[in-house]
């Protein structure tokens, strides 16, 4: 069986947002709506423990999506976020799409976090707009997604292939009984019935990259 010893993320930094925001306050302890939103300040805020301290309790936390592993899709998510007076994290958004359930598992770990140590400007906590993008990849090299292990999976598999969609069946034909998941777009789930699979739980369209 095809499947991962383990995975693992990447933090390229912790990276502010390169112009001030105004959006709604989600958290419990409700901030001024309309309150800035800093893109730089003075004193940045800080996860309790420091960046490894992040890195760990991502990793810790974070479980790869089933459909993503069936595919061996990879990729990296970028997850925006802000970070309260307080030092709360609201406003937890996926701003790139891997699919495969890839951006809400990583929105939701995010949004699990324990407070930070705010930032400050001039003395006083204000909000601050960051992002940080987390890689989802194998540890070990996946190699090549056969197209059996898709039809035996719990899920139903579309093909989207230069434009048209396609069954399992005949994606096969076109791509052959096993193909890199490097070259997988996105994945999206299908919810039109017409293009249900029987005896599969949720059906998912796999868009491949145009050769």
């Amino acid at each position: 069986m095809n499947t991962p010893k383990t995975f693992t993320l990447l933090l390229i930094g912790l990276a502010f947002c390169s112009q001030t925001i105004h959006a709604q306050d989600t958290s419990k302890n409700k901030q001024p709506n309309n309150a800035p939103i800093f893109a730089a300040i003075e004193q940045e805020p800080a996860f309790p423990g420091s960046v490894k301290a992040f890195n760990k309790f991502i990793l810790h936390n974070l479980k790869y999506p089933k459909v993503a592993n069936v595919l061996g899709l990879t990729g990296k998510v970028y997850v925006s976020f802000i970070i309260e007076k307080d030092g709360s994290v609201t406003n937890v958004k996926p701003t790139s799409c891997t699919g495969a359930g890839c951006e809400s598992e990583a929105a939701r770990v995010i949004s699990m976090s324990p407070q930070w140590n705010p930032g400050t400007q001039d003395g006083r906590a204000v909000r601050v707009f960051y992002t940080v993008p987390i890689e989802f990849y194998f540890e070990d090299d996946w190699g090549k997604t056969r197209m059996r292990k898709l039809k035996n999976s719990e899920f139903g598999f579309l093909f989207y292939i230069n434009n048209k969609i396609f069954s399992l069946d005949e994606a096969q034909q076109i791509i052959g009984k096993s193909f890199d998941p490097g070259q997988i777009a996105s994945v999206e789930p299908c919810s039109d019935p017409q293009y249900a699979v029987p005896d599969k739980n949720e059906t998912y369209l796999v868009v491949m990259k145009n050769h």
